[in-house]
């Protein structure tokens, strides 16, 4: 069998099925892959290794009893640093942002994958608000490229790029305006999507307006498929976001 930090998020789901592994095992391969890649590439603002191994606990157990809460339960997900999450501080890569202010509400993607039981083992790392194609910032320092770390992992999404390239976490939320979720997918060599606009609902607003898309970061488009199935969900807080998709992402892909 391949390392678990090898496989993608169908992949896990699938042995999750079989009963091969668990969501806790999972979580820990993919906690200590997240420690060993940080002093190479500088990928994370920070783990959240206790509250991820809480939740993959409740996960297996519901898996173990036949009540998951859908097709992402127990998989292990990153969270760029501009996107809200509950219980961690989100600093956008900036000295400027009080590490002691707000932490109580999700962002809408967030919020979508915490209903549906993903695994949050941290967030990745942003140049300052977001703004340049390369990550680094005067709060977290250089992001580098996964296969080259002379090189940049690009940006603004490059944490997000470079943890799932590297095996911590095979889904990541990344945001995207003028290529942020592209172009370090492609330093990187990885898959990444930037939706329709109001596809994947944002809230707060952005200040780059209408430019500012949520995107997935995966290894393969079926994994993205996966990850947009959840997210591409209305929430009443975007005042422009779209109605519900017609239909599903992943059954999608059988159409080429």
């Amino acid at each position: 069998m391949s390392e678990l930090t090898d496989l993608t998020a169908t992949q896990l789901l699938d042995g999750y099925r079989k009963g091969e592994f668990g969501p806790v095992e999972v979580t820990r391969a993919a906690l200590r892959r997240a420690e060993e890649i940080q002093p190479q590439v500088n990928a994370f603002v920070r783990l959240l290794a206790d509250d991820a191994l809480e939740r993959a606990a409740a996960s297996e157990e519901r898996w173990r009893r036949g009540e998951q809460r859908g097709p992402l339960d127990g998989v292990p997900v990153t969270v760029k640093d501009i996107l809200l999450l509950r219980g961690a501080p989100t600093l956008k890569g900036s000295r400027t942002i009080d590490p002691a202010g707000r932490r109580d509400e999700d962002a809408p993607s967030v919020a979508r994958l915490r209903e549906r039981g993903a695994v949050f083992l941290g967030k990745t790392t942003t140049p300052e608000f977001g703004w340049k194609g390369v990550t680094d910032s005067p709060l977290s320092g250089v992001t580098r490229n996964p296969h080259d770390p002379t090189r940049t992992a690009g940006g603004s999404s490059g944490g997000a790029a470079a943890a799932v390239a590297l095996g911590a976490g095979p889904l990541a939320l990344g945001t995207d305006g003028g290529g942020s979720v592209r172009i370090p997918a492609a330093f990187c060599g990885i898959f990444a999507l930037k939706p329709t606009y109001g596809r994947v609902p944002l809230y707060p607003a952005s200040a780059f307006g209408t430019l500012a898309h949520v995107g997935p970061m995966t290894r393969d488009a079926a994994d993205a498929a996966l990850l947009m199935d959840a997210i591409a969900a209305p929430d009443s807080r975007d005042w422009s976001g779209l109605a519900p998709a017609p239909g599903s992402f992943t059954e999608g892909l059988a159409g080429g």
